[in-house]
């Protein structure tokens, strides 16, 4: 998952938890806001009926003659009482209570103050119902909650411009200096645009630990390539001179035979040494992708040249390859050392009267050839390894060979963009597929 949705998917659960907590106390909150509201209202209304009682007289509410008066509207939501306060309490409260008006009991939130006026003692009453305090309650959660939900998609879609914005450098980064490049082949350093200081220290490093790579590939590739260049000149003399030993007549069989051995060791040396050199010559690019050859007639080349050997072990042979499918743009002598590596260890690894079945087919718009044998197999822990030059597998070992022809093919195949995919069971055979760029295989 990538980092930017990693960031956006953690803001938005956030969200998602503070919004359901909020919705979860909304009607908590909504409710003390309500009731904080009618408490104002409350103490409003009584100190405006205190001013009046003030400025004209309790007199004004309450005529001589009478103990109570009070007044409410038709639909009993309010109301506002003024009685004579027999009590030795000083009261100023504001609480709920039930009260009973036209034979109707109705919870009120009510607030009582007595007062003195006149030398007498009063308790007034102002009441407000708790239906009609909560009957915006719901119309109130419905906005809060229209509005907060408004806002976290507001908040989603500004934290993943934001995200995209300021992570935009990193996707360059990985982009042009790690996804985009040819390992080990870099190509020239250029700077990533960015304002945040831990993206450019990332680019640089980056770069410079690329440069270290390439160098050390380099230097690697160098040493191949002249210590190869270097080695076929000796082993060259050396051969003659034991050709022109075994001519002379006065050499005994002891020592012919110690000299053939010694001329099988040599032509090991040189086949590993030209295998070196032609690996260092494909990694260095130094071969041309000119050629446009038809893949079914380079498989029976490569049949007629292995024939003999499939006949030794009885190894039945069959290809499936399409007639009219060409090979564009491509080296015919690499292309001919990848198919003859992958047959050939196909042999050597199968079993008497095994199989090697080649097929070639069509995956949507990709073409793939498949190479199957029903060999040995190879052991799962040994896959990742068969393709490093610098590792042969216990397959190997117990066979004549150099382990060099899977790291043969790895660096043709790289060099044509193939893709190699490879299954296998241990004791029943394995497959090599390989899987061709866009525009490498033709058909007509």
């Amino acid at each position: 998952m990538k980092l930017k949705t990693k960031l956006t998917l953690f803001n938005t659960i956030s969200k998602l938890v503070i919004a359901t907590i909020f919705v979860l106390l909304l009607p908590r909150l909504i409710t003390r806001i309500n009731q904080t509201y009618t408490d104002s209202k409350l103490l409003k209304q009584r100190d405006r009926m205190m001013q009046i009682v003030k400025n004209q007289g309790i007199k004004s509410y309450i005529q001589s003659d009478e103990n109570a008066v009070g007044f409410y509207t038709p639909l009993k939501e309010d109301y506002v009482s003024l009685n004579i306060d027999s009590s030795f309490f000083n009261l100023d409260t504001i609480k709920n209570e039930k009260r009973i008006l036209q034979g109707d009991t109705i919870e009120y939130r009510i607030l009582s103050h007595n007062f003195r006026a006149d030398n007498k003692k009063y308790l007034l009453e102002i009441a407000i119902s708790v239906d009609t305090i909560t009957e915006t309650t719901r119309p109130i959660q419905n906005i809060a909650f229209q509005v907060l939900v408004a806002m976290i998609l507001l908040t989603i879609m500004a934290d993943q411009l934001y995200s995209n914005y300021v992570l935009k450098p990193l996707g360059q980064i990985i982009k042009t200096k790690l996804v985009g490049q040819k390992f080990p082949n870099f190509g020239s350093y250029e700077q990533v645009k960015t304002s945040t200081s831990d993206f450019q220290h990332l680019d640089l490093s980056i770069h410079k630990m690329i440069e270290t790579i390439e160098g050390t590939f380099q230097k690697e590739r160098e040493f191949i390539s002249n210590a190869s260049h270097e080695l076929m000149t000796p082993i060259s003399i050396l051969q003659s001179k034991i050709e022109n030993m075994f001519e002379r007549e006065d050499i005994v069989d002891e020592t012919k035979a110690r000299l053939l051995e010694m001329q099988k060791i040599l032509n090991r040396l040189k086949s590993i040494t030209k295998t070196l050199l032609l690996i260092s010559q494909i990694e260095n690019e130094q071969f041309l992708k000119a050629d446009n050859v038809s893949l079914s007639e380079m498989l029976q080349e490569l049949y007629d040249e292995i024939s003999i050997r499939l006949q030794d072990k009885n190894i039945s042979y069959e290809a499936e390859v399409p007639e009219n499918w060409r090979l564009v743009h491509v080296n015919k002598f690499l292309l001919f050392n990848l198919f003859f590596n992958l047959i050939n260890n196909a042999i050597k690894y199968n079993k008497p009267d095994g199989a090697i079945i080649v097929i070639a087919a069509r995956e949507n718009n990709t073409f793939t050839v498949s190479i199957t044998d029903t060999g040995i197999g190879i052991a799962e822990e040994d896959l990742p390894y068969i393709f490093n030059r610098f590792k042969k597998i216990r397959q190997s070992l117990q066979q004549d060979s150099f382990g060099l022809g899977l790291p043969i093919v790895k660096s043709i195949a790289a060099f044509h963009n193939i893709k190699i995919v490879v299954t296998s069971q241990k004791g029943q055979g394995s497959t090599f597929k390989l899987v061709f760029p866009p525009g490498a295989i033709e058909t007509s």
